[in-house]
């Protein structure tokens, strides 16, 4: 289903909102990796927000996300405050892993494995 335009515009406003409380509160360096947001949606009807965290090199990256859960209610308070003239009502705040890089270095390492093989086997033919 199509994003409609509200909920890009909500999406960008706390997109931007949360990278700056992130830094605020200190959230960007968790357990000596780096977290930062990579997406955030809205549901058609404003009511949640689905915040997707990039962990880079952090070692235990579900720990990383509870201590982000931890804190949600830190974090929304001071969303709601940051944002409570643009908004009605604040959406709920769901934090997700996105792991769509662990997938990219996983594709590259099994197409590295393929053109190895491929080169093994055209030099060992002749």
């Amino acid at each position: 289903m199509q994003e409609g335009k509200r909920q890009k515009q909500i999406a960008g406003l706390l997109n931007e909102e949360l990278n700056a409380i992130f830094q605020r509160l200190g959230l960007t360096m968790i357990n000596g990796g780096m977290v930062s947001i990579v997406t955030v949606k809205v549901t058609p009807d404003l009511l949640e927000a689905r915040i997707y965290l990039s962990l880079f090199q952090v070692g235990d990256p579900q720990a990383a996300l509870k201590k982000i859960e931890d804190r949600a209610w830190e974090i929304k308070k001071e969303l709601t405050a940051r944002v409570a003239k643009q908004l009605r009502r604040m959406p709920e705040l769901r934090f997700y892993i996105d792991d769509t890089l662990d997938h990219v270095f996983k594709m590259e390492d099994v197409f590295k494995k393929i053109n190895e093989e491929k080169k093994g086997q055209e030099g060992g033919g002749e």
